[in-house]
């Protein structure tokens, strides 16, 4: 009988977004995982058991939060839009338009704004490798800015046909951004949402994807997917050396200290781990398929992987560099945020700027 009681006050659990946020307040110590066959799965970090599904619009990708952990957004490339979600409630209170095959997002350090990137010309869907998307007559795309007070778009960012990460300089008043389908790297002004320069980076590989800057705010690295390797650039985004990877590297980031950079390599079915200083490589863990995003824990102690094609979320010790577990039950799972905020391939606990 006192087994009956305990598995039904854990379904629950389970059930309730009340036991995240009791009495209305914000969840705490939680995951976000955007499922392309799905909605947003929420995971408790203390038990690594579910705590909640979240209902958006079809094939959510980017996912982002904002500092205070009030809102949770996706960019859901099926409805070709913006889910607004209180994380209170753990429901969806808004869909903001914004254009066909959405893709990335990343929330503005005060959280009143939120960058999403998308692509009207392109398919949506991965192209084979070597392949290049870089036709003059192809739509660009564009960066649409959503200012989250008015729950609107405001302002829309020209790019080049096919627009993927998006990182901020280190006084966030300019944003970068990797363009797979042209090889290279757009800098914008936020005062005025222009464009600033463009950087050509196909020298040194094929398809920037994702882009992280390092927490001393000296070097960005960006992945090139196509190529095998990742640049490291400097404050001013000149090449200062590349590296080579497993296949297919996509998402990345920085450790909280600046220490190790960890790089998903899709293709080659692994998660890459590099020191920060000498560039050598420290571990490769065999994960499953098509891992493009992860985030740390809060407490920096592990690492989440989205494993699209294997439908599931890896556990993996942060220290020791091994997979401590399986979470199973995901469909199609493809980013991975955390509050309170982490350092990840989508997001970063550093809120505010220089």
């Amino acid at each position: 009988m006192n087994t009956l009681r305990m598995a039904t006050a854990m379904l629950a659990c389970i059930a309730s977004p009340l036991v995240l946020g009791a009495g209305g307040s914000v969840p705490d110590n939680v995951a976000y995982v955007t499922n392309q066959g799905g909605g947003v799965s929420v995971l408790d970090l203390a038990t690594l058991k579910p705590a909640g599904e979240v209902a958006v619009g079809k094939d959510p990708r980017g996912i982002g939060i904002t500092p205070n952990g009030r809102w949770l957004l996706t960019a859901n490339q099926g409805t070709a839009d913006v889910s607004v979600i209180d994380t209170r409630q753990l429901k969806e209170t808004k869909r903001i338009p914004v254009g066909k095959n959405v893709e990335f997002l990343r929330v503005s350090a005060d959280g009143k704004l939120a960058f999403v990137t998308y692509e009207p010309s392109s398919t949506g869907k991965p192209p084979a490798a070597g392949h290049k998307e870089a036709d003059d007559d192809a739509t660009p795309a564009e960066v649409a800015v959503i200012d989250l007070q008015k729950g609107a778009v405001v302002a829309r960012m020209k790019a080049s046909p096919e627009t993927e990460g998006i990182e901020f300089s280190p006084d966030h008043k300019r944003m970068v951004v990797t363009n797979e389908g042209t090889d290279t790297i757009g800098v914008y002004d936020l005062a005025t949402y222009k464009l600033q320069k463009t950087i050509n980076i196909s020298s040194h590989g094929s398809r920037p994807r994702g882009i992280k800057l390092s927490p001393d705010g000296r070097t960005y690295v960006v992945t090139l997917e196509n190529s095998d390797n990742f640049l490291v650039l400097d404050a001013d985004l000149k090449v200062i050396k590349s590296v080579s990877t497993e296949k297919g590297p996509y998402g990345v980031a920085f450790d909280r200290e600046g220490r190790t950079i960890w790089v998903a390599a899709s293709r080659g079915n692994k998660l890459q781990v590099f020191d920060a200083a000498s560039l050598a490589p420290l571990a490769a863990i065999p994960v499953g398929k098509r891992c493009w995003h992860f985030s740390f824990t809060p407490d920096e102690q592990k690492v989440l992987l989205a494993c699209g094609r294997s439908d599931s979320v890896l556990v993996i010790d942060a220290k020791d560099y091994k997979v401590l577990d399986t979470l199973e039950g995901y469909k199609l799972p493809w980013g991975v945020v955390t509050y309170p905020k982490s350092d990840g391939s989508l997001d970063t606990a550093k809120t505010t700027g220089k």
